[in-house]
C-alpha cells in the first residue's frame, strides 16, 4: 500500500506564506513526477505545480513568481512553499504523485487534502 501524507495548510493573511510538504510511504520502488493541484469550492480541481524527479518544474501561470516546487528525494517528499497569498488562493490543496510500485506497475496517488484558507 502507498499513502501521500499532506501537512502545513492553514489559516493565514492575504500577503503571508504557507509551507505544504506531502510524504509517500508505504511500498515503492521508485517515484516519477509529482506535484499539487487546489480546489476550490464549486470548482474543479486544478493544476498548481509540478515537479519531475530529475528536478524540472512547471506552474500554473496564477502563482509563478510567488509558489517554488521543491522535493527530496531521499525521503519520498514533496514540498509547495507560497509566498505572497492571495484570497483567490483559497483552497484544499492535494499533493499527487505517479509512483512504480513493482516492474510492471505505475500508479497515480493522491493525498487527502489540506485546506489553505488565505483571509483579505
Amino acid at each position: 500500500q502507498v499513502q501521500l501524507v499532506e501537512s502545513g495548510g492553514g489559516l493565514v493573511q492575504a500577503g503571508g506564506s504557507l509551507r505544504l510538504s506531502c510524504a509517500a510511504s508505504g511500498s515503492i520502488l521508485s517515484i516519477n513526477a509529482m506535484g499539487w493541484y487546489r480546489q476550490a469550492p464549486g470548482k474543479q480541481r486544478d493544476l498548481v505545480a509540478t515537479i519531475t524527479s530529475a528536478g524540472s518544474t512547471n506552474y500554473v501561470d496564477s502563482v509563478k513568481g510567488r509558489f517554488t516546487i521543491s522535493r527530496d528525494n531521499a525521503k519520498n517528499t514533496v514540498y509547495l512553499q507560497m509566498n505572497s497569498l492571495k484570497p483567490e488562493d483559497t483552497a484544499v490543496y492535494y499533493c499527487n504523485a505517479l509512483i512504480r510500485i513493482s516492474y510492471l506497475s505505475t500508479n497515480n496517488y493522491w493525498g487527502q487534502g489540506t485546506q489553505v484558507t488565505v483571509s483579505s
